[in-house]
């Protein structure tokens, strides 16, 4: 089973910054790669929306809210990626989740796998 974990959030005052990571792991097996990753956000009664992307060639992408304050990496070798937050502002808060995809694992490919999620409030 492909375990997500999430981790680094926080409360932090406006303009604050904080620095997510997210690191995926198999129960049993061993992840050999892992396609795109992102991160995805959701605030009560709304929708989940991705935040920020990054494919395994490196390519990213952004929401248009958050391009030049947010930042995502990846360490392959780790199974983690990390997500720098700058510049934050209120309507920043919500429930930040992870995502994987595509992965190839010795346990056969696993696809779209999920974190629980860690909180992110941003407030004086």
């Amino acid at each position: 089973q492909v375990q997500v974990v999430e981790s680094g959030g926080g409360l932090v005052q406006p303009g604050g910054s904080l620095r997510l990571s997210c690191t995926v792991s198999l129960s049993s097996g061993v992840i050999f790669s892992i396609g795109d990753m992102r991160w995805y956000r959701q605030t009560p009664g709304k929708q989940r929306d991705m935040v920020a992307m990054i494919a395994n060639d490196g390519f990213t992408d952004y929401a248009t809210s958050v391009k030049g304050r947010f930042a995502i990496s990846r360490d392959d070798a780790k199974k983690t990626i990390y997500l720098q937050m700058n510049n934050l502002k209120t309507e920043d808060t919500a429930v930040y989740y992870c995502a994987a995809d595509r992965l190839a694992t010795s346990r056969g490919p696993q696809y779209d796998a999920w974190g629980q999620g860690t909180q992110v409030t941003v407030s004086s």
